[in-house]
């Protein structure tokens, strides 16, 4: 199997209840231009909590937290633990100040490593 590199952009500095505040890199900042003019964004970040041989070796999981009892696909699931532990979350543009954003709707941990950003734009 071939793989690849992933450069982290920045991370998540703090969760507070359903808003999160995300710092990225100087490298990247400049990237964040325009960036207001989208309500929502698309955030791809690492599971780093998850991220061993045991968890990237789960290829099925009973999501408990949907009240399910049977097991399913990790790929069927939105489990962290995966083969690349890998979450994706559309999340509300709350502010962006600097190389900063402010989110509503992150799912990701505290200390989480963020991957990617992109613009959520609905068909």
């Amino acid at each position: 199997m071939e793989t690849g590199e992933v450069k982290f952009i920045g991370k998540v500095i703090e969760v507070n209840g359903d808003i999160s505040v995300i710092e990225l890199t100087e490298e990247v900042c400049p990237g964040l231009l325009r960036i207001e003019e989208y309500s929502h964004l698309n955030i791809l970040y690492w599971f780093h909590q998850r991220d061993d041989d045991k968890h990237r070796g789960t290829l099925h999981v009973i999501p408990r937290r949907h009240g399910e009892t049977t097991y399913r696909g990790v790929f069927a699931s939105h489990s962290p633990s995966r083969p690349n532990p890998i979450g994706l979350t559309i999340v509300e543009l709350v502010s962006v100040d600097g190389c900063t954003l402010t989110v509503k709707g992150l799912d990701a941990l505290e200390g989480s490593p963020v991957v990617d950003i992109k613009p959520h734009q609905s068909i």
